[in-house]
C-alpha cells in the first residue's frame, strides 16, 4: 500500500486551501460518529471501494456527478481532497482522465482521503 508523503501532503493542504475546499466541506457529528463506531480500518475499505467504482476507470459512469456530497465521510472527505471526479483528480493530483487509475494511485487517493478524515475528527 502506498502512502501520500508529508510533503506531497502539505503542498496538496495548499492547493486545497487555495481553492477554498478545505474551508467548505466539514464533518458533521453523524459522519464522526460513523468514524468512530466502525474506525478506519473499515473506512479504508469503503474508500477503496469508492474510489475504484467511481473514480479509477478511465471513464467513470457520470463523471462529474459520481460523488455526492453527503451521506457518508468518505464522500465528504473525497469533495474536501479534491478526488470527486477525474476533473478533480487530474487538477490536484496530476492524474489524467481518460486512462484507469493504477494501484498505487487509488492508494494514494484512498490514503488521502483517510489523513483529511483523521485531521477532521473532535477527539
Amino acid at each position: 500500500m502506498v502512502k501520500i508523503s508529508d510533503k506531497d501532503w502539505d503542498a496538496l493542504k495548499k492547493k486545497l486551501a487555495d481553492d477554498g475546499r478545505l474551508e467548505k466541506f466539514i464533518l458533521g457529528e453523524p459522519e464522526q460518529e460513523y468514524v468512530t463506531s466502525r474506525g478506519m480500518e473499515i473506512l479504508r475499505l469503503h474508500a477503496t471501494d469508492f474510489v475504484n467504482k467511481r473514480l479509477a476507470p478511465a471513464k467513470p459512469k457520470n463523471d462529474g456527478r459520481q460523488t455526492p456530497t453527503k451521506g457518508h465521510p468518505v464522500f465528504i472527505a473525497q469533495h474536501a481532497c479534491g478526488c470527486n471526479d477525474r476533473s478533480a483528480v487530474e487538477e490536484f493530483f496530476g492524474y489524467e482522465k481518460g486512462r484507469e487509475l493504477t494501484e498505487d494511485e487509488v492508494d494514494i487517493i484512498v490514503d488521502t482521503i483517510l489523513r483529511w478524515i483523521d485531521e477532521h475528527l473532535d477527539t
